[in-house]
């Protein structure tokens, strides 16, 4: 199966039923932004620390990777940086049009693959924002050799990810239990007739990634990570278990 391309679909599917990451941002917040009172999210709920922002961004060329839907990419170009919003999906590259002309924001949307940012000229960025999105794709580490390729020295990459024990577990009856090995892929570790069960004809694939690929992955690209932190997803039960996502920050030294 052509995953890009299904994806794709199912990600324009997404915008039309409103998921969380497709809404974009209010004329409010861009305004807000454009004071200096503003925060954007990798992860569900905890904003990303100011701390892992260069200070200021007025001018800083940015890279919203996998981050379409109006959310990220028009907070940050309000804020003053020059942004490109690069995303699988047309309908989420839309979104952020969508904010850019209702609020007078100046940003590039280019469609694309995450794993391929030929389009880019080495060293053409200065930040690289991802929120999760890594789940959608079977292999993460072209990803973050060609993060590393468009970086300049001394930028980083702000990315979050679905924590890889989370796919290991399932639910029946109100409870949790062991059941999937890793790696996870809604095509090899379901059978058919599971995966038309707990997936709607609308809904993107998913793939676990390990820590190695996602930690290791970075540093071997040519990253090296400064900070990190933990989050979880709104009213789910696993909770109370653990966190499932994290967030982190790997800075291009040379």
């Amino acid at each position: 199966m052509d995953t890009v391309s299904y994806n794709r679909s199912a990600w324009d599917k997404q915008v039309e039923k409103q998921n969380m990451w497709t809404i974009p941002v209010t004329s409010e917040q861009v305004q807000a932004a454009r004071r200096g009172n503003w925060q954007i999210v990798l992860t569900p709920t905890k904003p990303v620390p100011a701390g892992w922002f260069p200070s200021p961004l007025t001018g800083h060329d940015v890279l919203c990777l996998a981050s379409g839907g109006g959310q990220q990419g028009p907070i940050l170009a309000a804020a003053g940086a020059n942004v490109t919003v690069f995303d699988n999906s047309p309908r989420q590259l839309a979104q952020d049009r969508l904010v850019a002309e209702r609020d007078g924001l100046i940003l590039r949307t280019v469609q694309g693959d995450m794993a391929d940012l030929s389009a880019f000229a080495d060293g053409s960025f200065d930040l690289i924002i991802n929120p999760v999105s890594t789940c959608f794709v079977e292999d993460v580490l072209p990803v973050w050799r060609e993060c590393a390729r468009v970086l300049r020295a001394g930028g980083a990459l702000l990315m979050g990810f679905n924590q890889p024990h989370t796919y290991c577990l399932d639910e029946k009856d109100g409870l949790w239990f062991l059941r999937f090995a890793l790696p996870y892929s809604d095509l090899g570790s379901l059978t058919p007739q599971e995966r038309a069960a707990r997936l709607g004809p609308d809904d993107p694939l998913e793939f676990s990634h390990t820590f190695t690929d996602f930690l290791a992955g970075q540093m071997a690209a040519g990253l090296a990570l400064v900070d990190l932190y933990e989050d979880v997803f709104p009213d789910d039960p696993i909770n109370k278990f653990m966190p499932q996502f994290m967030a982190t920050r790997a800075v291009k030294l040379t």
